[in-house]
């Protein structure tokens, strides 16, 4: 495959309205990209192609440039000149401030909700932790991924904190989720993914010390996940190859 020409072959989305209907379609797809960071879909450093990505997601090649730059402002990709963008790589170091950062934020955040209440918003939560079971039964590691930003970003927006939801989402794009695939493949996605419905059983009973057993407990397990691909570059051992993605249902 010619370099910068990462993902022209796989199979494309097709409906761009599949990325979301109430964003632009700059922000659609840097969700989707984002998605695919996480997720490990998009390796470190491997170069991707505006135009490769854009075929992939069924759109022009000038929002996803464009995703790809804000992407770049955050620390996610860099460019490389007249090739694309390379994924930058996520030392262990890297790993674990987030988890810490995560753990200080989050947990007592959620269980503040619990203290608190929250009912009129469980419904539509459940909504949510639903679309995270059905992609883990589905084995679709970048839906699973999506949905789960989505559930979490929602449940933080609850605590009316507009700077701590942004840091959070910062910080969740930021993890590696190398191991997400195979422990799918494995069948081994299931429990943890049951644990958002438990966890909103837990917001409902008001029981903000088994909220926090249970925020520490799924957090710990997402760490997990980035284990084996931590200090891992392009398995090839170049950094400039550019590989097609395979194929994504963000």
């Amino acid at each position: 495959m010619d370099e910068a020409d990462a993902g022209d072959k796989a199979d494309p989305v097709g409906d761009a309205a599949r990325l979301g209907e109430r964003l632009s379609l700059r922000e659609q797809v840097t969700r989707a990209i984002r998605a695919a960071l996480v997720a490990g879909e998009m390796r470190s450093g491997v170069v991707y192609s505006a135009p490769g990505l854009a075929a992939r997601f069924g759109v022009s090649a000038t929002p996803v440039r464009e995703a790809l730059l804000d992407l770049a402002k955050d620390g996610l990709v860099e460019p490389v000149r007249n090739k694309g963008f390379r994924v930058r790589s996520l030392s262990a170091r890297d790993a674990e401030e987030i988890y810490a950062l995560r753990t200080l934020v989050e947990i007592p955040t959620v269980a503040a909700l619990a203290r608190d209440g929250c009912p009129a918003a469980l419904p539509g939560l459940r909504r949510l932790a639903d679309d995270i079971v059905e992609a883990g039964k589905r084995g679709d590691a970048l839906e699973y991924v999506a949905a789960d930003q989505r559930f979490h970003t929602r449940l933080l927006e609850l605590s009316g904190n507009t700077r701590l939801v942004r840091i959070v989402v910062e910080l969740r794009s930021q993890a590696r989720l190398y191991r997400l695939r195979g422990v799918m493949a494995r069948g081994e996605v299931g429990q943890p993914a049951e644990e958002h419905h438990e966890l909103l059983d837990l917001i409902e009973a008001r029981d903000p010390e088994a909220v926090t057993r249970l925020m520490e407990r799924h957090l710990t397990w997402s760490r997990r996940l980035e284990t084996d691909g931590i200090g891992r570059p392009d398995p090839l051992g170049h950094p400039d190859r550019a590989e097609e993605l395979p194929p994504a249902r963000p």
